[in-house]
């Protein structure tokens, strides 16, 4: 079974950086469009970044821009979430999805792994 296995979440003070990785264990996720979403307790999962298959088009949600860089290494099939100037509202858990379009997987419908957790201290 194809999975998704995310990997640097922990506990960062505001105004520092983290970055996230996810690897594929597939190479057929080369040719997908991949991303993140995160989910805050007691809020619905939200769209964060999301990157097409060849690392030509990048789009994120307006709370991250400025802020997160989404990239991708289609040799290894690991994609990269480079946060910077974390606030306490990006505490949430962040996963990685991919899907064969940015079109669906912005709207939640692709696969999924497990999550990282995330917790930015003021």
């Amino acid at each position: 079974q194809a999975q998704l296995v995310e990997s640097g979440g922990g506990l960062v003070q505001a105004g520092g950086p983290l970055r996230l990785s996810c690897a594929a264990s597939e190479r057929t996720f080369s040719r997908y469009a991949m991303g993140w979403f995160r989910q805050a307790p007691g809020k619905e999962r939200e769209f964060v970044a999301g990157i097409t298959w060849n690392g030509g088009d990048t789009y994120y949600a307006d709370s991250v821009k400025g802020r997160f860089t989404i990239s991708r290494d289609n040799a290894n099939i690991t994609i990269y979430l480079q946060m910077n100037n974390l606030k306490p509202e990006d505490t949430a858990v962040y996963f990685c999805t991919a899907d064969v379009a940015i079109a669906t997987l912005r709207l939640g419908l692709g696969s999924w792994g497990q999550g990282t957790q995330v917790t930015v201290s003021s």
